[in-house]
């Protein structure tokens, strides 16, 4: 089975799918690791390193999808990727089969079986592979790094001869990975930090890494099975952004984690909250990449807004690449392992398991997963 490790082509994207460490891995597992030449370049790796973890290097792209057996990558194909790959091949990477209908079809024709590194299913055995925590851990830390460096002010309180400067206050909105990371990393830079989630369970979580929760009363709220924060009702989230409103005013940083799984980031921070800041202050959206949670946010840009700065920077990950493809090629790479003969040298497309059953989207021409089938089915044909 011949594994094909592509360059990343999407804009500014300089993580890397699988490093040397783990080529080396699958390799004395008797696997094949074919990679596009310079794939590594962005983290200053060279065709040499991945030669001597027993990688063959091939320059040319079409080549390597075409006689892939298995395609292991980070961002979504483009589509002429996609037409160059053979019927059975298996093609792994974040594919967004929720809002990415379009491929997922293109899959579908291709007889390509499609695995979405999203799906995979929140279970013990799983943590391995779970790109979506180990990524998100890193766009909480650097969400506050960039908010320290863009605000022009110092996070911790300094006591000085000329006086005492006060600590930078921060204020965390949802607790997941993101958002925990976010709390501890600003408390390590010595800032006053306030965090609030829709979620009761997570407050001595909160509370945990030295920062206040902050309650307001939704009436009854929860999470998914997976631990995802339940989408609120409409008067739920005036009464959140009512209760945010005065918390938001008094803060010199706010950072946005909140994202529903597999539906449009929810709007939390309003452009009459956004008003009511300080001069000066700073926003980041980590939600901006699936519809931001800042009214104003772009992906990719920062802007002013009489005074305030609303970064919606993309990639965050992206931003510490080296540490993201580290942990990227870890996941890839439990996955790869899991389902691995090493007798028959193959990846076992295992349908009774389910970490199978829960990122697999697209096999033997059909959509094979249940809730990706159900949700295309709600929102009626594509086009």
């Amino acid at each position: 089975m011949n594994i094909v490790v592509p360059s990343e082509t999407y804009p500014a994207e300089n993580r890397v799918a699988l490093l040397p460490e783990h080529v080396a891995r699958l390799v004395e597992k008797r696997a094949h690791i074919s990679v596009e030449s310079g794939i590594g370049k962005t983290l200053n790796l060279s065709d040499e390193d991945y030669q001597k973890a027993g990688a063959s290097i091939d320059a040319d792209r079409s080549r390597l999808y075409h006689n892939a057996d298995m395609v292991l990558q980070i961002r979504k194909p483009a589509m002429e990727d996609v037409a160059l790959l053979k019927e059975e091949c298996i093609y792994a990477s974040l594919v967004d089969p929720f809002n990415e209908r379009e491929l997922i079809e293109a899959f579908r024709q291709k007889g390509v079986t499609a695995i979405s590194m999203e799906m995979i299913p929140r279970i013990s055995r799983a943590q391995k592979m779970d790109v979506l925590s180990s990524q998100a851990n890193l766009a909480g830390y650097a969400a506050v790094i960039i908010a320290a460096e863009r605000i022009a002010k110092i996070f911790p309180m300094m006591m000085t001869p000329a006086g005492t400067i006060s600590p930078a206050r921060v204020f965390v909105v949802g607790v997941g990975v993101a958002g925990l990371q976010a709390i501890a990393t600003a408390k390590r830079l010595g800032a006053r930090v306030e965090a609030f989630d829709t979620r009761p369970v997570v407050e001595e979580q909160v509370k945990s890494l030295g920062a206040r929760f902050v309650k307001i009363d939704l009436g009854k709220t929860g999470q998914t099975k997976d631990g995802y924060a339940k989408a609120l009702t409409e008067e739920q989230l005036q009464k959140q952004r009512e209760g945010m409103a005065k918390v938001c005013a008094a803060s010199d940083v706010v950072i946005t984690t909140a994202q529903l799984f597999g539906k449009k980031a929810p709007l939390i921070i309003t452009a009459d909250m956004v008003a009511g800041m300080a001069r000066g202050s700073v926003l980041v959206d980590l939600a901006v990449e699936s519809g931001g949670n800042i009214a104003g946010s772009k992906p990719d840009q920062e802007i002013d807004v009489n005074g305030v700065r609303i970064i919606g920077l993309a990639n965050l990950p992206g931003k510490v690449a080296v540490n993201a493809s580290q942990m990227f090629s870890s996941n890839l790479h439990a996955l790869v392992d899991e389902f691995w003969d090493p007798e028959k040298k193959h990846f076992v497309l295992d349908f009774e398991d389910e970490i199978i059953q829960g990122c697999v989207i697209t096999h033997k021409g059909q959509v094979v997963n249940q809730m990706i089938a159900d949700h295309y089915s709600q929102v009626g044909p594509s086009g």
